[in-house]
């Protein structure tokens, strides 16, 4: 948030937990001292290979060097909840893909692309990335009743026609380390191939370049949600979008970490949880309703059915509710754009991008030289 974008490369694996958080605070200090970090400044994220871990060093160090910043909390996203950080950040990039697909599926001219239903369930998913993504992904298509048949990971992809079990594999790889041993589902040694699967929907969530021109053409998916930066070569794009597979680009639909680190950002700008001001009084309100509606209708509701007609929306629902319409403003006006232009959903988002800058800078009174 910002505009910039860094890192450290580097195999985390090969270092203990406190020599990266070495590593991390050194680089902070890097940032602090060059002025390249900062609440009003540029705000950073996790990305691979980090975590709230990583971005709580980050907010501490950024800390010590501007103990007089009352929004330090801001200098960073993806924090612990208990560090500042928001309810429903950790999930919010693969919540954000799963809003993405179901909003394209509903539109008539892709479900006349591809032959498909306009609903989630029943259809088949593979997913290529396990990590926070690709699993939060997963699980919310499962939890809408779509069956997620194909998991890739670096070292091997797991695949069931029948549908794996998402926290049960999520859970033995956490116990085994690897797919290998997971019920009797069939363990593909080259992890890539299972994008070769036939299935519905594919999501790519693990790293760029993921299919070329070398496997483009066994690529059997209908639609493809791009959850990972780039997954997909700029010749394997056009070839795709030639044989009528719908491709949802990654600027718009993996978008959804970054909202929520904006939903973030404002917690920490105004020092207030989501909800707290606005909670009881808004379940105050509902009960009173409701024992209106009691008394007319003559019937009383149980307690478990008032308690949930009253309910006030806590911080997870409301990020869920700003995610969910940020993203649906999002596809459409992308859907709009590829109508109006007569182009792919890509191409669709960038102009879209493009138009929005230009907007702002030329209303600014900015001129481009």
């Amino acid at each position: 948030f910002g505009g910039a974008k860094g890192g450290v490369k580097l195999n985390p694996k090969a270092y203990t937990s406190s020599q990266l958080e070495t590593i991390t605070r050194r680089y902070t200090m890097e940032l602090c001292q060059k002025n390249f970090i900062g609440p009003g400044l540029d705000v950073p994220a996790p990305d691979v290979g980090t975590g709230a871990r990583e971005m709580s060093w980050i907010m501490d160090t950024y800390r010590q060097f501007n103990p007089q910043d009352v929004n330090a909390a801001g200098c960073v996203t993806g924090k612990p909840i208990s560090q500042g950080g928001v309810r429903g950040r950790n999930e919010a990039t693969g919540l954000g893909v799963y809003y993405g697909v179901r909003e394209f599926l509903r539109f008539p001219e892709v479900q006349k692309m591809t032959g498909l239903t306009g609903e989630i369930a029943g259809k088949t998913v593979i997913v290529q990335g396990f990590g926070n993504v690709g699993y939060w992904a997963a699980k919310f298509f499962h939890k809408n009743g779509a069956k997620v048949i194909g998991i890739g990971e670096h070292d091997v992809a797991a695949y069931d026609p029948r549908g794996l079990d998402v926290d049960a594999i999520f859970k033995h790889r956490a116990e085994k380390g690897s797919f290998r041993g997971f019920g009797n589902a069939e363990m593909i040694e080259e992890s890539t191939k299972v994008l070769e699967r036939e299935c519905d929907i594919l999501i790519p969530a693990a790293l760029e370049r993921q299919i070329g021109l070398k496997n483009v053409k066994g690529i059997k998916a209908k639609v493809i949600g791009e959850a990972a930066n780039g997954p997909i070569t700029p010749d394997a794009h056009d070839y795709l979008v030639s044989q009528g597979t719908v491709v949802i680009p990654d600027l718009l639909l993996n978008a959804g970490g970054v909202t929520v680190s904006y939903f973030e950002w404002l917690k920490n700008l105004s020092h207030v949880r989501f909800g707290r001001m606005s909670r009881k009084w808004e379940e105050a309100g509902k009960s009173k309703l409701l024992a209106l509606v009691e008394e007319n209708a003559g019937r009383k509701l149980t307690t478990k059915e008032r308690r949930a007609v009253i309910h006030g929306a806590e911080e997870h629902e409301l990020v869920y509710s700003g995610l969910e319409d940020t993203m649906i403003d999002a596809c459409e006006e992308t859907r709009t754009t590829a109508a109006a232009k007569d182009t792919d959903f890509r191409t669709a988002a960038f102009i879209n991008a493009i138009q929005k800058i230009s907007t702002v800078t030329t209303q600014s009174g900015q001129m481009f030289l």
